[in-house]
This record gives C-alpha cells, structure tokens and sequence, in this order.
C-alpha cells in the first residue's frame, strides 16, 4: 500500500461505519435519519436542550446545514425547536420523548460498532491510531 492510498482507505472506512449505523438503526425500526442527524440526536443526549449555533459548533457543520438536519428531526417526531422570548435569532432544540427512547438504541449500536472497529486491535494499537489520526487532524 502506498501512503497516498491512506486517505482513500479513510473515505471507505467512513463509507462502511456509515452503511452499518444506517442498517443498525433500521433493524431498530429507525428509517429516515442519516448519520448527521444522529450526530445532532448523540449531542442532545449530552445537553438536553442546545441552541442551533451550540448544534452547529458541536457536529462541525453550517448553521444552514444544521437548519435543514434538525427540520427533518421535527418532521420526524424527535426533536422541537423554541424560539428565546428575549432574542428571537435564537432557536433552541430539544430532544421529544420519542427523540429521548433512541437513546439506549443508539448507545447500543455505538457498542456494536466499536467492538466492530477495533477487533483484533490491541490497546497499543487503538492509543497509537488515535495519537496519529489527531496528529493528522490537527494539520489542517
């Protein structure tokens, strides 16, 4: 393997992590959310209430992009969104109580897929991974 092929071979880990939170979550009966939906979902279960720019800061994506994901989450049935009385530009999500039951289903498939990605690695293996991925991470 050449070191160029390093970055083709993270876009397809991506790729398979994506496809195996997508399929998990829909033999949880969970159709309709993509991966960047449950980044917002993950974050909420976290602190229950944000605001779209704390959203935005915390899954590293657009304020219009955040808009467009939490949305659909209302659509959906998992999410509400509030307007501050004081400051109208201010809109705070929460998670509904359908939003609040993914979460054991969610933390499950999170499990699932760590036991996944790290099989047959060795403690070592992982600490070293990680050093380097925010090694590269930071470089940019």
């Amino acid at each position: 393997m050449e070191t160029r092929d390093v970055i083709s071979l993270i876009s397809r880990i991506r790729e398979k992590v994506n496809r195996f939170i997508v399929s998990e979550m829909a033999k949880n009966g969970i159709e309709g959310i993509a991966t960047s939906h449950g980044d917002i979902i993950y974050a909420l279960f976290k602190t229950p209430r944000l605001t779209m720019a704390d959203i935005s800061k915390k899954i590293n994506k657009d304020k219009s992009t955040v808009t467009a994901l939490v949305d659909k989450l209302v659509r959906l049935g998992y999410v509400t969104k509030e307007r501050n009385m004081e400051d109208t530009r201010v809109v705070y999500v929460a998670l509904t109580e359908k939003g609040k039951e993914l979460e054991p289903i969610f933390e499950s498939i999170s499990q699932q897929l760590l036991d996944v990605f790290y099989l047959d690695i060795s403690d070592k293996e992982k600490e070293d991974l990680l050093h380097v991925l925010k090694r590269i991470y930071g470089n940019f």
